[in-house]
């Protein structure tokens, strides 16, 4: 499958690839990924790029890995998420150490979203927060989220559902018209 390359000002969103298995292994030994799943070793980190990749195959969409567009560094993993067992498509961000606070998440965000609903023909969209994940919580809202609704997942336990605005609602305001 062709996984398509997104562009911001800031950032480039692309295919995860083999090289990108150093930031995955540190990501997932870090305390940072206790809200997805993590901690995790060497091993489980392999399967988890090795499923993000897979997730383009199985469903047609799915993460991209962003990097900085003047660094190349890799910064985290945004995108479509929908693995067995969701309650629906969601829009999910995961930052690498050290690029919070930047508003990488929500850019890339806004990005998949876009690319979701302009090319996919998505309709609506989920995000799924733990409820200490506060860095989370406030990017769904930077993107005009609202709660929606709890969720108790069988591995990664209870969320909160944050709702996206619609195509019909972000083309009659804008995202900033929800934030």
């Amino acid at each position: 499958m062709l996984i398509p390359t997104l562009h911001t000002p800031r950032l480039t969103l692309r295919a995860p690839v083999e090289s990108d298995f150093a930031p995955f292994v540190a990501f997932y030994a870090s305390d940072r990924s206790k809200f997805v799943g993590g901690p995790l070793g060497r091993e489980a980190s392999w399967r988890m790029l090795a499923m993000e990749a897979g997730h383009w195959t199985l469903r047609g969409y799915g993460r991209w890995i962003v990097e900085e567009n003047e660094t190349k560094t890799p910064v985290g993993l945004i995108g479509l998420f929908n693995p067995e067992g969701w309650p629906e498509a969601e829009i999910g961000w995961d930052l690498f150490e050290g690029f919070e606070g930047r508003g990488y998440a929500t850019e890339a965000g806004a990005a998949a979203r876009s690319f979701a609903y302009d090319t996919l023909g998505w309709t609506t969209a989920i995000s799924l927060v733990k409820p200490d994940n506060t860095g989370s919580a406030r990017v769904a809202e930077r993107l005009g989220c609202r709660h929606d609704g709890d969720f108790t997942h069988e591995r990664h336990g209870f969320m909160h559902v944050w709702r996206h605005p619609s195509p019909e609602d972000l083309a009659e305001g804008g995202m900033e018209a929800y934030a």
